[in-house]
């Protein structure tokens, strides 16, 4: 490679790990630069390389939250499992539902998540600390299996899907929310290595620089979130929701 597509490719998965940290969202970032990069590349091998440079950022912003946010260990644990399973599930599932039916639906949801979010002002802005009963696991439970095989078989948005579903039924705030869904984006993109990695889909050498880059801008990204908390988090969930509503917009309609 050229030194300027290394510069570039290390740059963008800086600011990938940045924005992921906080508001998920990172392969928006990730996947063009890779593509631009190699443009003959098999997409397989393209979005491979994505995860693993994702999964080492994803996990360390993952680590630094724990540091900061409490958890609770079994919402932990059924979150974690269920998104792992599931994701499993939707890669291999890929072949057998066509994104043209996937977008449409997911482009609605993405709308609705938006509007909801922006007309709330205080949506997120307040943790509700809640025993963790049965309820709780359980629809921590039945979110993360359907993001998770959502994540598996398709992935644009999953972190903004994981962080609408944990402030909407569990009643957290954006920065908590935050924290969970690195846990779950931790485990699917270990889920979809398990298939991107034995059939040959990783670029080692590319993924691994921008693992490295990826896991500075995820330190970077989780300090501003502790530091400006959910109201800047939610901030930036608004904007990558709308930059997700055109992607997917143009992607349906002008492609």
């Amino acid at each position: 490679m050229e030194i300027e597509v290394i510069i570039s490719l290390i740059f963008f998965a800086f600011c990938a790990g940045v924005i992921d940290a906080a508001v998920g969202g990172g392969g928006l970032i990730q996947i063009p630069a890779l593509m631009s990069a190699f443009p003959n590349m098999a997409p397989a091998t393209l979005f491979g390389t994505n995860k693993l440079a994702a999964v080492v950022g994803t996990a360390t912003s993952a680590v630094s939250f724990a540091r900061k946010v409490r958890f609770e260990w079994k919402l932990l644990a059924v979150v974690a499992v269920c998104a792992a399973v599931s994701s499993f599930g939707g890669a291999a599932s890929v072949s057998l539902i066509p994104k043209d039916i996937l977008q449409p639906f997911i482009l609605i949801m993405l709308i609705v998540m938006a509007v909801y979010t922006f007309m709330k002002k205080q949506f997120g802005q307040v943790h509700i600390a809640q025993p963790v009963t049965a309820k709780v696991l359980i629809l921590a439970g039945i979110g993360s299996l359907a993001i998770g095989f959502y994540d598996g078989l398709f992935g644009p948005g999953t972190g903004s899907f994981f962080i609408f579903y944990f402030i909407r039924y569990l009643r957290v705030d954006f920065l908590h929310a935050a924290a969970l869904a690195k846990i779950g984006n931790v485990m699917t993109n270990l889920a979809a290595l398990t298939f991107f990695i034995p059939a040959g889909h990783v670029l080692f050498m590319v993924g691994g620089m921008m693992a490295a880059a990826n896991m500075a801008g995820s330190i970077c990204g989780v300090k501003l979130a502790l530091k400006y908390g959910s109201g800047f988090i939610r901030i930036l969930f608004l904007i990558l929701v709308s930059i997700l509503i055109l992607r997917l917009a143009y992607q349906m309609f002008w492609i």
